[in-house]
């Protein structure tokens, strides 16, 4: 019998039928079962999610910027603002930090809290970073975008992610946070803040998931929730969903004692909070 010159190709490696929009169901089906069985394996049930901005630098390379800009290379006015900003990268990195040596010094319980971020750089990155310098694992949730966001390089290997759909990616965000940092950011930061609010407002998401509105300074010149209460659009309680401070060691005293106060307090089932989200 000869040889035949074609071999059909099975439906699950077939890339164009995969990348067609019949296919799409698998391809959300893929984007939740895939992080379950990573988290699942490295026994990851427990999550410190950052928020804020890709375009908030560290330090150290927003004061290069403002040395090049007072030699001619640059808008003198901008790359100040940018090393302000910057304050924000130092302050995501510390907490982050802080939060997961305290995390690796609890005893009597086998949970942790990994922090985790979007995977990008600015705010994201400082997250990680911070995570990675208290030698912790960190997970990076990123997204494709037409401007390609790279990984950024502290993340823990086998916890980065690459999502194509943001609602997948908010999944994965939400499902398995303890707690929420939101820093300064832009359109993507307003709304992954503003729909976390409403499941938490709503009750879409029933466990205690405490929310810190970091940068005061920032926050009160960008949002403004005092007239929605004035015009009754939302309750007056409603701007109690989340706590508002400036400083790491109030986020950071803030955190620890509301997930001591009700995270460490609940059982685990099959791996994951037996509390209904």
């Amino acid at each position: 019998m000869t040889e035949s010159r074609f071999r059909a190709v099975k439906a699950y490696k077939n890339e164009t039928f995969l990348a067609s929009p019949e296919a799409r169901a698998l391809r959300i089906l893929s984007e939740y079962l895939e992080p379950q069985s990573r988290f699942e394996e490295l026994r990851v049930r427990d999550t410190i999610v950052f928020f804020g901005s890709a375009r908030i630098p560290s330090r150290e390379v927003a004061a290069a910027e403002v040395e090049a800009a007072k030699r001619g290379d640059g808008d003198v006015a901008r790359a100040e603002t940018r090393l302000s900003m910057s304050r924000y990268y130092e302050d995501t990195r510390e907490l982050a930090r802080r939060l997961t040596l305290w995390s690796k010094g609890l005893s009597n319980t086998d949970r942790r809290f990994v922090v985790c971020s979007g995977g990008g750089p600015g705010i994201m990155e400082a997250a990680n970073r911070g995570a990675s310098e208290a030698k912790g694992e960190n997970i990076g949730l990123n997204i494709s975008l037409p401007f390609e966001q790279l990984d950024n390089p502290y993340i823990t290997r086998r916890l980065a992610f690459e999502f194509h759909y943001f609602f997948m990616r908010k999944y994965w965000f939400t499902y398995l946070a303890k707690a929420m940092v939101i820093m300064p950011g832009g359109f993507g930061t307003l709304d992954e803040f503003m729909e976390v609010v409403t499941l938490v407002q709503t009750l879409k998401i029933k466990k205690h998931l405490p929310i810190v509105l970091f940068g005061t300074e920032y926050w009160d010149e960008v949002l403004h929730l005092e007239p929605m209460v004035k015009y009754g659009t939302i309750s007056a309680e409603d701007v109690n969903l989340f706590y508002r401070t400036n400083s790491v060691d109030d986020a950071f005293a803030f955190i620890t004692r509301e997930l001591q106060e009700h995270a460490l307090k609940r059982p685990v089932e099959n791996g994951f909070l037996s509390d209904k989200r």
